[in-house]
């Protein structure tokens, strides 16, 4: 029998067991807690050692990107090795023999200024304003880079990002990255390269550099340019004002620009003087007294080229790029001494456009006016008529000296100008300010001109040329015929003026250099030269009768015939038929090589014509060549520079052929004399012993240094083309020229000897007359340049030689009358040549008046010994009017009796002229 316990001992057993069982469930909760605690923290640690594991990665994997970016930008970076040897672009400058400024070459007009001449003025100012701690950085400066950074965040998106860079980031940039990129690579680049400028360069280098590379604006690069650009003053003489004006423009020269935004400019001025009294610069009383000056720029005229040597400067410049290149001629900083004589060039000039201009008067008539402007009129206010005359663009070709006008009142001729405007050359340009009103009559002769044809109207606008006295004006039109001039001197080749053309504004094309021509009878000294080097006599006769080749039937300007002639009557009066049978009997090869030796063609076709000028050379070249006759034989080519300087004075190049030297001892000169006998060695004028044979040769560019007890005497190294005797010769024989042949009116006037020839080619295309002094050469050319005829009967000497003649009076002014020197083997005779009394030089061995038997080689050529068969069509048509019977053209072409007056003209053939020369 069970018994059961009483009810308070069952509760109790009860109660124990359900302790005693939670007590076994309690450890069970605590590490189930614990377990997820646990839980919690290895997955935190998983997390964050994954978020560690990711991050070591990431900034790894950044970190290799970094490098990599890093490694690539320093391996991209250039050297700054070449900053040590540092040349800046500078430009290079062209004087006038008289050391006259000319012209400016540049690509950026830079004046170099070395860190010891550049005020401290101006180097705070710059330091002020762009870089106050330039003296203490190494290159970056941290502190402006954060500061700038900062005030991009705020400032929002595009703009562009404000700079932080040190003048040595900005030399970096210039120098050596060359670019204005808005990156952070070029950034980075900048910082780093500027680093290593710091270690390369002084302080004092890195800030010449930048001074002097950066642009400020209107064309200057660097402060010396600028200084003169905005100031007209050189850099030393800057005020405190001045100075800091230039440190404002690197931020911006454009919006600081003190024409177009005074109020900016003065204002970024007085901020930089502020900046110069907070770095101890400037006292803030001197800051404040500058700040309260007013901003007075002055216009400055860049120099050059100087009035009237355009076309000479051109040439030069051309010259220099094909020896130099672009680069060094642009901004080598080359010093050029040239031979221009500026007085000369300027009066050539003028005479050649007084020719120009009486010639298209002559032959082209008043061509009307250049428009009509509406409503003008006697009674027009002259607030309107100058208003409406100032937007007018000029035609190309107006001159200097002529002004723009409007007729006014076309029945009385009044018109009216602005006499201090300033010419615009393109409608792109800016109107110029109005200047002062001028109002004048036109000469009566002008109008009688102008109504011949078109009759003048109020409105019209015309060129004009205000008069010194009489409050008049003379009626202008630009001419449409061209010419050129060359003056040199005659024994170096100096080329002392040259003018291309009409107007440098309205064509560079320069017809003295450029221009291909046909020289005509001027040609014809150079085949008798040749037959003098051949031992043939001035009085050696030729027959002046009809010849014929072929299709070809070549005749005189004059169509008519003398028979027996003499070579010094012929080249004197210009006789084509004697010239054709001189150059068949010293054959064509020889004037060839004769004519390539002189430097006057390049190459020659071995036909007939070309002995009466059918080749093409340039004025230029025909000034080279009558120069080797005025200086006995030696060959001249001629020369626009004297020498060419580097920027440190060093000489570059200087003209080949003349050296100085010392003289030899005596006894050196009588052992070579005994070496050699006397008639092999070459003498010069005066019959003295070449240098050629008694020294060493010199280098161009480094004269020999003589000693104090040496003798300097001149080196003459050109070679020589034909001997001084037959030079002479031809001399002598084209004096008469002058005197009394075709060149009369060349040679009216001028009390000096001269010798000269005229030059006449095929259809009165080309006018020439060369000539010269025993010093003095000069050329002149007349044409068109698209080749058509003058007119008939204008001949060189008629055209040509008058403005020869003007410009040679202005040459010799001032100079010794001098006369050519007579070589050692020459004797003058004077006897009668058969049309006259002349004179001649003679060699030894030849008797004056004497005519040997020469056989006529010329009966025996054929068409292709005369090119007959390059004749064009219209030859036939070219021949001139021939003259009266009785009678000969004189020396204008027409113009008058030559010494043949009195000669009965035997008739003519008629037939051509020839592919050449005419006179």
């Amino acid at each position: 029998m069970t018994s059961t316990p009483p009810s308070g001992d069952t509760g109790s057993s009860s109660g124990q067991d359900t302790q005693t069982a939670d007590l076994g469930r309690q450890p069970d909760k605590a590490a189930q807690r614990s377990g997820g605690r646990g839980l919690r923290r290895r997955t935190l640690r998983k997390f964050l050692g994954a978020s560690a594991a990711l991050v070591l990665a990431g900034g790894l994997g950044g970190g290799i990107v970094l490098w990599g970016q890093y490694q690539g930008i320093m391996a991209d970076l250039p050297t700054v090795e070449g900053l040590r040897s540092y040349q800046p672009p500078v430009m290079s400058r062209l004087y006038a023999q008289d050391d006259q400024l000319v012209a400016e070459l540049a690509n950026e007009r830079r004046i170099f200024v070395p860190y010891t001449a550049i005020p401290d003025k101006v180097k705070n100012a710059f330091i002020a304003a762009e870089d106050q701690k330039f003296w203490t950085h190494n290159g970056v400066d941290p502190a402006a880079i954060l500061r700038a950074g900062l005030t991009d965040l705020t400032r929002g998106k595009g703009r562009r990002p404000i700079g932080a860079s040190t003048i040595t980031q900005q030399v970096a940039r210039i120098m050596l990255l060359g670019t204005n990129a808005v990156s952070l690579k070029r950034k980075a680049k900048e910082a780093f390269l500027a680093m290593r400028v710091e270690q390369v360069l002084p302080k004092e280098k890195i800030l010449e550099i930048y001074l002097n590379e950066i642009y400020l604006g209107n064309g200057a690069y660097g402060i010396g340019a600028a200084a003169q650009t905005y100031f007209n003053k050189p850099l030393d003489q800057l005020d405190d004002a001045e100075a800091a004006f230039l440190g404002a423009l690197p931020k911006s020269p454009t919006n600081y620009n003190p024409e177009r935004f005074p109020d900016a400019a003065r204002g970024r001025r007085n901020w930089v003087l502020e900046r110069m009294a907070d770095i101890g610069a400037l006292t803030p009383e001197a800051a404040h007294t500058a700040a309260a000056e007013p901003l007075d720029t002055r216009a400055f005229v860049r120099p050059g080229p100087a009035p009237g040597s355009e076309w000479f400067a051109e040439q030069v410049r051309r010259e220099l790029i094909e020896r130099y290149g672009q680069d060094m001629t642009m901004q080598g900083g080359l010093d050029v001494h040239t031979s221009l004589d500026l007085p000369l060039q300027r009066a050539a000039q003028g005479i050649l456009r007084q020719g120009l201009l009486a010639y298209d008067r002559a032959h082209r008539g008043w061509q009307g006016a250049l428009r009509t402007l509406p409503d003008i009129g006697p009674e027009t206010p002259q607030a309107d008529w100058t208003k409406a005359l100032a937007a007018q663009t000029p035609p190309v070709g107006l001159i200097d000296q002529w002004r723009l006008a409007v007729v006014l009142d076309a029945a009385k001729g009044r018109v009216g100008w602005l006499e201090s405007s300033v010419v615009r050359r393109s409608p792109a340009e800016p109107a110029s300010p109005a200047g002062a009103a001028q109002e004048a009559l036109l000469l009566a002769r002008d109008l009688t001109w102008a109504r011949r044809s078109h009759p003048l109207h109020n409105g019209d606008v015309v060129m004009v040329e205000p008069q010194a006295a009489g409050g008049r004006a003379a009626l202008m039109q630009v001419p449409l015929v061209e010419g050129a001039v060359v003056t040199l001197d005659a024994h170096t080749g100096r080329v002392l003026a040259l003018v291309g053309g009409w107007s440098f504004q309205a064509s560079q094309f320069n017809r003295a250099t450029q221009a291909l021509r046909q020289p005509g009878s001027s040609f014809k000294p150079f085949v008798y030269l040749t037959a003098m080097e051949q031992g043939i006599s001035p009085s050696q006769e030729f027959e002046d009768s009809p010849v014929s080749y072929g299709t070809w039937h070549p005749n005189n300007y004059e169509k008519d015939f003398w028979g027996a002639t003499t070579l010094h009557d012929a080249l004197r009066e210009s006789r084509n038929l004697v010239t054709i049978r001189l150059a068949a009997h010293i054959g064509m090869k020889s004037v060839s090589d004769m004519a390539i030796k002189l430097g006057l063609v390049d190459s020659m076709p071995q036909v007939l014509p070309a002995a009466l000028g059918a080749v093409e050379t340039t004025v230029l070249k025909e000034a080279g060549a009558y120069a080797t006759l005025a200086s006995g034989g030696r060959r001249i080519t001629p020369t626009l520079i004297d020498d060419v300087q580097d920027r440190q004075g060093r000489v570059l190049w200087r003209t080949p052929g003349l050296t100085l030297a010392a003289q030899p001892a005596q006894a050196d000169v009588q052992g070579a004399t005994d070496a050699a006998p006397a008639d092999k060695v070459p003498a010069d004028a005066t019959g003295a012993l070449s240098p050629a044979t008694a020294t060493p040769t010199v280098s161009d560019a480094s004269p020999t240094l003589l000693s104090p007890d040496s003798l300097p005497m001149l080196r003459d190294d050109r070679p020589r083309v034909a001997s001084e005797q037959s030079a002479f010769q031809i001399t002598s024989m084209l004096q008469d020229v002058i005197r009394r042949g075709t060149g009369m009116l060349a040679g009216q006037g001028i009390d000096v000897p001269v010798a000269g020839k005229t030059g006449t080619s095929q259809n009165f295309n080309d006018a020439w007359f060369a000539g010269y002094t025993p010093d003095t050469v000069t050329v002149v050319w007349f044409g068109f340049d698209t080749p058509q005829s003058l007119g008939r009967n204008e001949t060189g000497g008629a055209i040509a030689g008058p403005i020869w003649n003007k410009v040679m009076k202005v040459a010799l002014a001032g100079q010794p009358r001098l006369d050519f020197p007579v070589p050692q083997g020459v004797m003058l005779v004077q006897y009668d040549t058969g049309r006259g009394v002349g004179i001649d030089a003679f060699k030894d061995g030849q008797i004056p008046g004497e005519s040997l038997y020469l056989a006529d080689g010329s009966r025996e050529l054929t068409a292709a010994d005369t090119g007959a068969e390059n004749m064009p069509d219209s030859e036939s048509d070219m021949a001139a009017t021939g003259a009266p019977s009785g009678a000969s053209v004189g020396a204008g072409g027409g113009g008058g009796p030559s010494e043949g007056a009195g000669h009965a003209a035997q008739p003519s053939s008629g037939g051509d002229i020839g592919m050449g020369g005419l006179y």
